[in-house]
């Protein structure tokens, strides 16, 4: 059985899917860019969008009964790989100790002219 989780403080999904679905105890979330909930808008710079993709997940976490602590693997999508070392600053302040598996790839292209794009499992909180 699955449950689709729709966050509505974090940022509307950007085509015909859902912010995550829960499945078995696991939650898997859609890509996240950096977007501003608020305005819709990317920020300035892959710092900046990693941060706020980030942001986005725990948001979208919460809302599926679940936080950063939980997360098992993520994916990170780069639109430049030469990026990778600001985009761990940022990551490595979000998960600190056990940090989850990870893989990370430079795409074309993200939406919306993204700099960068992160996807999380996580398990739900006890």
């Amino acid at each position: 059985m699955k449950k689709t989780i729709n966050a509505p403080k974090a940022p509307a999904v950007v085509g015909p899917y859902v912010h995550a679905v829960e499945a078995g105890g696991l939650i898997f979330t859609s890509g996240q860019l950096g977007l501003i909930p608020e305005s819709g808008i990317l920020p300035e710079g892959v710092e900046a969008q990693t941060h706020q993709s980030l942001k986005n997940l725990a948001i979208v976490l919460e809302e599926a009964g679940s936080d950063l602590g939980h997360v098992v693997k993520t994916t990170v999508f780069l639109d430049d790989i030469n990026d990778f070392a600001k985009v761990n600053e940022v990551y490595a302040q979000y998960f600190q100790g056990k940090a989850p598996a990870r893989s990370c790839v430079e795409v074309a292209k993200l939406p919306k002219g993204g700099l960068v794009e992160i996807e999380v499992i996580a398990v739900k909180r006890d």
